[in-house]
């Protein structure tokens, strides 16, 4: 997975030996010293990273969930997050994935996005792809017929739009990252937060919030 081979382990290898003063500067997490870990918001739930346990958990049961859902992913993007994010703040401007560097990777095989089908889940139903958004932790921004913005990491939202079907067009979506996006995420990364957002949508309002994290704010 380029940058990411090695996977969890080298990500905890890095993570180990990392000053946790400049990672939270750099990430917007918190370190809770007595714990010995990292506290980091994402979807819309507060999850707990502990370096010397090499250990993802969820501070909340409405993580939990998350964690048994999407365990191949998550605690890599976690991880890497930690490891790789920069202090540059979003700064507005959306761009496709395949437009990133080394964004060819999301136009390959199984890593071409399951846009299609969370198109079909939702073609009909803007208020539904909006309230499914919700329950991530996002807000909607004004952009095709329905949107949201999802707060994958504190750093690194992801926009998700749908243009719902009419008489003479199939429902079509599209997701799109800041820019700033791969400040703070090899691409091979996110396109794991990519999967992640889908995925998560495509489940809808299944997964509760965690009402202790703000919504739409999670950093």
């Amino acid at each position: 997975m380029g940058v990411a081979d090695g996977g969890e382990n080298r990500a905890w290898v890095l993570l180990a030996a990392a000053n946790p003063a400049l990672v939270c500067a750099r990430s917007g997490a918190a370190f809770d010293a007595a714990a010995g870990c990292y506290r980091v918001p994402s979807f819309g739930r507060l999850f707990s990273v502990h370096p010397g346990q090499r250990r993802v958990a969820s501070l909340g049961p409405e993580g939990e969930v998350l964690l048994k859902h999407e365990g191949l992913f998550f605690p890599l993007t976690l991880l890497w997050y930690l490891v790789r994010a920069t202090g540059d703040l979003p700064g507005g401007t959306l761009v496709n994935p395949a437009r990133l560097p080394g964004g060819d990777l999301f136009a390959r095989g199984t890593h071409v996005l399951p846009l299609d089908a969370l198109a079909a889940r939702y073609a009909t139903r803007p208020e539904a792809f909006l309230a499914a958004g919700a329950a991530l932790g996002g807000r909607p921004v004004p952009c095709g017929d329905a949107a949201v913005e999802l707060p994958a990491l504190p750093k690194v939202p992801v926009t998700l739009l749908l243009w719902t079907a009419d008489d003479e067009f199939p429902a079509r979506a599209d997701l799109l990252f800041d820019a700033t996006a791969p400040r703070h995420l090899p691409t091979d990364v996110l396109w794991a937060v990519a999967m992640l957002s889908v995925q998560l949508m495509e489940r809808g309002t299944q997964i509760p919030l965690d009402p202790h994290v703000p919504k739409g704010d999670a950093g």
